[in-house]
C-alpha cells in the first residue's frame, strides 16, 4: 500500500485552510508552508489566493522568493486566483513581479470588485458535466501560450489551464465542495513522482 503524497499549501495569507481540508478529504498529507524550510520533502504545492502584491511582499521579507521560484519550475504547483497571478510570465493591470512559470498574461481584479463575485458552473474537460467555480475579485487570463492546456473557460476566457507542472485557476476551487480540482493536481502530482 501507497503512503499519502505530502502537498504542501502556501501558509502565508488567503483561503490556505480550505484547500488543506480539500486536500485532505481526497486522502492527502499536508504541510502548510510558512518558511522555505517547509518545502523540504514536499510532492507538490498549491499556492492559494490572497493579494498577490502582499504574497511578494511576505515572499521577498523572508528571504523566501528564489527558493519559491525554484520549486515552482522543479515540483508540480497549483495556484489559484493570486496563486495564478504569481505563477504568469505576464501580469497587467497593473503590471507586477512574477515567477513567470506559465506562459499566460494575467490581468488583476478583471472581473469587478468583491461585490462582483460570482459562483458559476463552467463547462471544463474534466469529467463530470459542469464544473463549479467560485470566483472573488477574479484576475482573468488573456492569453496562453501554444503549450498551455485549457480545461475550463468563462466568456470565452481560460479559467484552468495547465504547462507541465503548473495548474493554474482564477476561481477559487477550496470554496467548492466539487473536488475535481484538487483531484486533477493530485494526479499530476503522482504522475511527476512515477519514475
Amino acid at each position: 500500500m501507497s503512503m499519502p503524497v505530502l502537498i504542501g499549501v502556501l501558509a502565508l495569507q488567503g483561503a490556505f485552510d480550505a484547500h488543506a481540508t480539500r486536500l485532505r478529504e481526497l486522502g492527502a498529507d499536508v504541510r502548510l508552508v510558512r518558511k522555505p524550510s517547509d518545502l523540504e520533502g514536499l510532492a507538490g504545492l498549491i499556492i492559494p489566493g490572497g493579494e498577490s502584491s502582499t504574497f511578494l511582499w511576505h515572499l521577498e521579507l523572508a528571504g523566501f522568493y528564489d527558493i519559491l521560484n525554484d520549486f515552482v519550475r522543479s515540483k508540480p504547483t497549483f495556484g489559484t486566483c493570486a496563486g495564478a497571478i504569481l505563477l504568469a510570465s505576464e501580469v497587467l493591470n497593473p503590471a507586477q513581479k512574477s515567477f513567470a512559470a506559465l506562459d499566460a498574461t494575467v490581468e488583476r481584479n478583471a472581473y469587478g470588485r468583491q461585490n462582483d463575485s460570482r459562483i458559476l458552473h463552467e463547462e471544463t474537460t474534466l469529467p463530470g458535466g459542469p464544473l463549479e467555480t467560485v470566483y472573488i475579485r477574479a484576475p482573468r487570463i488573456s492569453r496562453v501560450g501554444p503549450q498551455v492546456e485549457i480545461l475550463a473557460t468563462r466568456d470565452g476566457y481560460p479559467t484552468l489551464i495547465r504547462e507541465d507542472n503548473i495548474l493554474a485557476a482564477t476561481f477559487h476551487p477550496e470554496l467548492s465542495h466539487d473536488l475535481r480540482v484538487h483531484q486533477y493536481f493530485l494526479d499530476m502530482v503522482a504522475k511527476a513522482r512515477t519514475p
